[in-house]
């Protein structure tokens, strides 16, 4: 009989693999989505902001206007582009300076 932690490890094991081989099939899926519909792109203004550290702990955020940023229309990040999801939900930008 195999002892419990020995039956412990084995599935939790398993249950690592399942998830690292669903992953690579949902992502192999959506890349296969996004390169049969013509890798479709889009863009999703955002508003961008500097933000420059001050003495005493404190920042300053500069307005930089708005600006178009390319996505992908997508599940994940395909072709070095954020989905356009995750832009329209994250309008806000922040660059540190």
């Amino acid at each position: 009989m195999i002892p419990l932690h020995s039956r412990i490890a084995l599935w939790i094991e398993r249950i690592l693999l399942s998830i690292l081989a669903l992953s690579v099939l949902i992502y192999g899926a959506d890349w296969a989505v996004f390169t049969l519909r013509g890798k479709p792109l889009s863009q999703v203004t955002v508003n961008r902001y500097l933000s420059v550290p001050l003495k005493g702990n404190k920042t300053e955020y500069d307005y930089e206007g708005t600006q178009p940023i390319p996505c992908s229309v997508s599940l994940f990040p395909q072709l070095g582009l954020s989905t356009c999801w995750y832009l329209r939900r994250h309008s806000i930008q922040n660059d540190r300076l």
